[in-house]
């Protein structure tokens, strides 16, 4: 069954790979130099002719991350810092562990498109349109069932159930970047003014005191 999941995995990268978002290439790959000193979007090119396998290759997806902290879950990220064979390829990777009752807390892809199969367990997954609707909307996945996250939307996934839980995600960027909605807003660094955001959020003050300082203590510990 898990063998079933991994190659409707594999077709899912196919796919988004087909409608990826990042400049294409101008040749046959771009190998990530991590060692170069000049700044472009993206990476500059490693030397073709010190290429090999191990710049496309990563190991270890199969083992679960460590979902013991305050949210619930883990991510497991396969982009262009992991495998610098994607570089100029719009396309990437994550695996998503839940512990029971843990979460994906609700973020954005700046960059990036997500396609999300659950490999084990069950998900309560949604995203939010735009302004001015603010629609929610959501599905309850099981295991074999595949879900898209549109780019730049707010989304999340939850775990519902009292087993852990795994899904496999692919984006359509070598590097999609992800905020965190509650720690873009309540853990910037500087602080955003309280007052703003209680007005903002239509809360007192001192409620986003208390979360800012709560914020603050979990980033810098």
């Amino acid at each position: 069954m898990a063998s079933a999941m991994f190659i409707a995995v594999l077709l899912t990268l196919a796919a988004v790979g087909a409608l990826a978002s990042d400049p294409g290439p101008l040749q046959d790959f771009c190998v990530a130099d991590n060692t170069s000193q000049v700044l472009v979007n993206g990476f500059v090119c490693k030397n073709p002719m010190k290429v090999d396998a191990d710049d496309f290759f990563f190991s270890g997806l199969n083992k679960p991350g460590n979902t013991n902290n305050k949210v619930g879950s883990n991510v497991t990220t396969v982009n262009v810092n992991q495998i610098g064979g994607l570089n100029t390829l719009g396309i990437s990777l994550v695996r998503i562990d839940y512990a029971p009752y843990g979460q994906n807390p609700p973020h954005t892809h700046p960059r990036a498109t997500e396609i999300l199969t659950v490999i084990e367990g069950t998900l309560h997954v949604g995203f939010v349109t735009s302004n001015p609707q603010n629609r929610l909307i959501f599905k309850v996945l099981n295991a074999g069932d595949v879900f898209v996250f549109p780019v730049g939307l707010i989304h999340f996934q939850f775990n519902p159930g009292h087993e852990n839980a795994v899904a496999i995600a692919a984006l359509s960027s070598q590097n999609p970047g992800v905020i965190t909605i509650a720690n873009a807003v309540f853990g910037s660094n500087p602080k955003i003014d309280g007052g703003i955001l209680a007005k903002a959020f239509q809360v007192d003050k001192k409620v986003i005191d208390d979360l800012q300082s709560q914020f603050w203590m979990d980033n810098n510990n």
